[in-house]
C-alpha cells in the first residue's frame, strides 16, 4: 500500500479546514489583522441574533378630566302619607277619587260628631259653675269667712273644667281628617257611610314636587360624591331633568354593600311619576388620567388590573393601574407616568424586561 496519496491528502485537507474554518485564527497568529466584514460574520456566528417581537405601542399623555358618576335608579315621591283616623265615628263626606290634587290642610274625611257636640255644651256648662264657685270662694277667703283650702279645692275644679272643654274641643276637631301637605291623592279616600275606627286608613297623599331620584352607588364611587352637587338624568320616557344631590348615606345596605344617593329635581307640572326607571349622572370630584384603549388593559400574575408599557430602551414592564371612567373610546385610568408608551397590541405575548421592537401607532396608521 503506497503511504504518499494518503498522506498527501491528509495535508490538503487540514490546510483546506484551517484556511476556511480557522481563518481568523491563522491570520491572528500570522499577525493580519481580518477583513472587517469576516469579523462582523465572526462575531454574528460567536452570537445568536436575538429576534424582538413586534408591538403596536401608543403615547398618552396624563389630561385633566370632569369626572362623573353614573348610577341607576329610579323615581320616588319626596313624601308619601298614609292619612288615618284619630278617633271612631261614621264618614259623612263625599270620597275624593284618586288623582285629586289637595292642598295643606283640606278636608279629606269628614265624621259623624255624634253626642261630641253634647259633650263640648256639658263641659262648658260644667266650666261656667267651677269660675263662678272659684270667684265666691276667693271672695270669702278675702273677706276671712273661707279657709284657703276651699280655695284650692274651687281653682282644681275650674281647672278640671278647662281640660274638659279643652278635651272636647279636640275631639270635635278630629273629626275633620286634613291633608298634611300639598300633594295627590293616590288611592280614593274612605267612602261615605263606612266606619272608621283610631288608627283606619282615609287616604293615601303623595307629594311629587320635587321629585326624588333614588340610586345606589358602591364604595369606590361614594366619596367622589358630596351633597349639592349637580346631577342629571334621563327617564325611562326620554324626559330629561336636571337637580342636585339631597342626601348621601352614611350606613351602607347590609346586603348589598351600597350606599343610597337621593337627587332631588324640580316637578312643577307633575309630569316626572313615581317609581319611573332614571340613568343618573351625577358631577363627582376633577380627577387627572390617561385615555387608554380597553383592549389594552391585561392581568399581571397576582391579578392586578394594568397596561404592559415600553421604556427608553425598548423593554416592556407592567404598569397597575385604576380605573377612573368606561366611556364608548375607551377607559380612563390613573396610576400611570404623565407620559407613557403603552403596548395597545401584542401585550399578551410578551411579560417584563422583554426587549421589544416598538411600532407606533401613529406611523402604522
Amino acid at each position: 500500500m503506497r503511504l504518499a496519496p494518503l498522506i498527501t491528502a491528509i495535508v490538503v485537507l487540514a490546510s483546506l479546514y484551517l484556511m476556511i474554518m480557522e481563518r481568523p485564527t491563522l491570520l491572528a497568529l500570522a499577525g493580519v489583522a481580518p477583513p472587517q466584514n469576516e469579523a462582523n460574520e465572526a462575531d454574528t456566528a460567536a452570537e445568536p441574533a436575538q429576534e424582538r417581537v413586534s408591538v403596536v405601542v401608543a403615547r398618552v399623555v396624563e389630561r385633566e378630566l370632569d369626572a362623573a358618576i353614573v348610577l341607576r335608579g329610579r323615581t320616588q315621591a319626596a313624601r308619601q302619607v298614609e292619612v288615618r283616623s284619630e278617633t271612631s265615628g261614621l264618614v259623612m263626606s263625599e270620597p275624593l277619587s284618586r288623582g285629586s290634587r289637595v292642598k295643606a290642610s283640606h278636608v279629606l274625611c269628614e265624621l259623624d260628631p255624634g253626642t261630641r257636640r253634647a259633650t263640648l255644651a256639658e263641659a262648658e256648662a260644667r266650666l261656667a259653675e267651677a269660675e263662678i264657685n272659684y270667684t265666691a270662694a276667693s271672695r270669702l277667703r278675702d273677706d276671712g269667712f273661707a279657709a284657703e283650702t276651699r280655695v284650692a279645692g274651687a281653682e282644681a275644679a275650674r281647672r278640671g273644667a278647662e281640660a274638659a272643654v279643652e278635651a272636647a274641643q279636640r275631639e270635635l276637631e278630629r273629626l275633620k281628617i286634613r291633608a298634611p301637605f300639598d300633594g295627590i291623592l293616590e288611592v280614593d279616600t274612605a267612602e261615605r257611610g263606612s266606619l272608621l275606627s283610631p288608627g283606619a286608613l282615609c287616604g293615601t297623599v303623595i307629594q311629587l314636587d320635587p321629585m326624588l331620584l333614588v340610586a345606589f352607588a358602591a364604595e369606590a364611587q361614594i366619596d367622589q360624591l358630596s351633597v349639592g352637587a349637580e346631577a342629571g338624568a334621563r327617564l325611562s320616557n326620554g324626559t330629561d331633568v336636571v337637580g342636585r344631590v339631597t342626601f348621601l348615606a352614611r350606613s351602607a345596605d347590609p346586603a348589598t354593600r351600597t350606599f343610597r344617593v337621593e337627587v332631588t329635581v324640580p316637578n312643577p307640572d307633575l309630569t316626572i311619576r313615581d317609581g319611573m326607571s332614571a340613568d343618573i349622572l351625577i358631577a363627582a370630584s376633577a380627577n387627572r388620567g390617561h385615555l387608554v384603549p380597553g383592549s389594552a388593559l391585561t392581568l399581571d400574575d397576582e391579578g392586578r388590573l394594568g397596561l404592559r408599557l415600553v421604556d427608553p430602551e425598548d423593554r416592556t414592564l407592567f404598569a397597575p393601574v385604576r380605573v377612573l371612567r368606561d366611556t364608548a373610546d375607551g377607559f380612563w385610568v390613573a396610576g400611570l407616568p404623565e407620559v407613557a408608551d403603552v403596548v395597545v397590541v401584542g401585550h399578551e405575548y410578551v411579560t417584563d424586561g422583554v426587549v421589544v421592537n416598538p411600532v407606533r401607532r401613529e406611523d402604522g396608521e
